[in-house]
């Protein structure tokens, strides 16, 4: 009995310290590209860095402004145009198809999700881009198609698998009791579904929209093939535009020999980490707030 509590303790103990060094390998990474990224902030102020729109690294001006705003457009309008399709598909995957065709829906997203994105690149030059090029013609918007809009539209395709496919999950574990319940008191299906289903799935839907941003905030190979690469703030969404993951993928691995130039990548690197973290902090105490409500 006394080894079987000593066992008892050191798992639990293992485990903790499993936890902790998962959990820390992120503080580790902020750290390293702080201190990788000391030089360019020893030499320009911060706020000047990120308020700044002129990107001349030869002249030693690194303005990450229009990074910044192109990551964070680009990935809205991916939202925006993702969101409403992947739970419209979710509700009815869940609630409302035959068993056969939902499971060859699930084999189509498993498949979605496993496409290289430099497949989606591709498939954006050869369809999307020309799609919103005459899509400009017509609303007498002349674009080149390699834009925001492109780029949205690409995203949005990439991270449907992942939202559609957690929240189907999701509204499964609604117990069939309480369709039932909303059901036998005399509502219709889809009053059912909405007042009962999805408020008990709330969170994990909200989970399954952060995981989607994670992914299309993040996204590189295939948003560096078609958003045009200007550095300058887009105008509109025909406009092209510049995000930080291309940013670094494009320039990082010549741009090693100069301190500066290196230094300033790895802010930008930085920079997104931090956003992407400060929103997944504030999704998750935003879905703790509901939880608790």
């Amino acid at each position: 009995m006394y080894w079987r509590k000593i066992k008892d303790k050191i798992a639990g103990k293992s485990m903790l310290l499993a936890v902790a060094f998962a959990n820390s390998i992120v503080l580790l990474i902020a750290l390293g590209l702080f201190i990788k990224s000391m030089p360019i902030l020893t030499k320009k102020s911060i706020f000047h860095l990120l308020l700044s729109s002129s990107w001349h690294p030869l002249k030693g001006e690194f303005g990450f402004y229009p990074f910044i705003i192109g990551t964070l457009e680009v990935t809205t309008i991916a939202m925006i145009l993702a969101v409403p399709v992947c739970l419209l598909s979710a509700i009815y995957l869940s609630e409302y198809a035959h068993h056969r065709f939902r499971e060859l829906a699930r084999v189509t997203i498993d498949i979605m999700a496993a496409i290289p994105s430099v497949i989606y690149g591709l498939w954006g030059v050869i369809v999307v881009v020309p799609f919103v090029r005459a899509l400009g013609k017509v609303l007498d918007t002349p674009t080149t198609g390699y834009s925001l809009l492109a780029g949205g539209i690409i995203l949005a395709i990439m991270v449907s698998p992942i939202i559609i496919s957690v929240s189907v999950e999701v509204l499964r574990t609604v117990p069939i009791q309480a369709r039932e319940t909303a059901l036998a008191l005399g509502t219709t299906k889809w009053e059912a579904i909405k007042h009962v289903v999805l408020r008990s799935a709330l969170h994990g839907i909200l989970s399954a929209i952060v995981l989607g941003f994670a992914r299309a905030f993040g996204e590189t190979i295939a948003v560096l093939m078609i958003v045009g690469n200007v550095p300058k703030v887009p105008t509109s969404i025909f406009g092209p535009a510049y995000p930080l993951p291309a940013l670094l993928a494009n320039n990082y691995g010549e741009m090693m020999s100069i301190p500066l130039y290196n230094s300033a990548l790895l802010l930008s690197a930085l920079i997104l980490l931090l956003i992407v973290s400060a929103f997944n902090i504030t999704a998750h105490l935003t879905l703790m707030r509901i939880e608790k409500r």
